[in-house]
């Protein structure tokens, strides 16, 4: 009888890890660093030595365990196959069948961002949702959408992209991505450092922000909740832009709820409200109460989606 299942969760700089029981509580945690030298060529083996002396530490047979879950810093596709991830140097990496292989253990991988708002929605803010979409502010915008409580992860594995819907005609800079007026070039913290220096210059709003020389996402998020009537600018925007990115999401699949994960959402509830106030403005008069929580699982949400990803099969 199947009794564990082991998470993993790999970022750029370190790879977390977790030992579970099946029916989602989480006995231990912890992290490796992510070797992202020869192309990544170290990152299977360090996973699979962690996972199997795991089980050695612990006395735990194979026969026991249901396999691991595994999310990824970019796309994969219905093979288990990464194609191309930038952080991690792969190339056409047969994920699943070789992790097997170093284990002998059952593998299945997926999309950090989409495995991460499964995590949520087992366990975390959207617990008892069926379908939810998921929205990760960091340096970048990132999503993952659930739809019937299975992960979406479309054709090209590019499902949940949120931080490159177009949502400005106007912008000249380029994103990340190649294309201009990205909703990422707004939202993420990167963005609203962005935004911020310009309003900066371009308006004689008064700001604290003025002698600050390293601006960062959090400082104008501080300076919101403080009055500071520049950043409550930057603030009202941003959740502007959100939230008709939102609006646009609601129209596709019309989730029961939004999460916002990530850095930024550490601002809480001002930002959230903000969020959703935007979404109001702009929502589908039928799509109107869908709700906009912040996430709970925190930097443990891939984790627990990774397992609810094996668990789903």
């Amino acid at each position: 009888m199947k009794q564990y299942a082991f998470g993993i969760d790999v970022g750029g700089t370190t790879i977390k890890a977790g030992l579970f029981n099946i029916t989602g509580s989480l006995i231990e945690k912890w992290e490796i660093p992510t070797r992202t030298e020869d192309s990544g060529a170290n990152i299977l083996d360090d996973i699979a030595d962690t996972i199997l002396n795991k089980m050695q530490e612990q006395s735990i047979t194979q026969d026991v365990v249901l396999g691991i879950g595994i999310g990824i810093p970019g796309p994969v596709d219905e093979k288990g196959i990464v194609r191309g991830c930038v952080n991690l140097g792969w190339k056409d990496v047969e994920l699943e069948y070789e992790l097997r292989n170093k284990t002998g253990l059952v593998v299945r991988a997926g999309n950090d961002a989409n495995v991460a708002a499964l995590g949520e929605c087992w366990k975390g803010a959207a617990q008892g949702a069926k379908n939810s979409v998921m929205v990760t502010l960091g340096t970048g915008v990132g999503g993952g959408m659930v739809i019937g409580g299975k992960v979406l992860p479309g054709v090209h594995g590019a499902s949940g992209e949120i931080g490159h819907i177009k949502i400005s005609d106007t912008e000249t800079e380029a994103c990340n991505c190649g294309n201009t007026g990205c909703l990422e070039q707004f939202t993420s913290a990167t963005g609203i450092v962005r935004m911020t220096k310009k309003e900066l210059k371009e308006s004689d709003l008064p700001s604290l922000l003025r002698e600050k020389e390293n601006i960062t996402a959090k400082d104008v998020l501080d300076a919101a909740k403080a009055g500071d009537k520049l950043a409550e600018k930057i603030l009202e925007d941003t959740g502007d832009k959100l939230g008709k990115a939102l609006s646009y999401i609601s129209c596709v699949c019309d989730p029961e709820v939004f999460v916002i994960g990530g850095g930024v959402s550490k601002a809480g509830e001002i930002l959230r409200a903000s969020i959703e106030a935007g979404y109001q403005k702009y929502a589908f008069h039928a799509c109107k109460e869908t709700k906009v929580v912040l996430a709970t699982l925190g930097n443990d949400a891939g984790i627990y989606g990774s397992v609810k990803l094996l668990l789903n099969e």
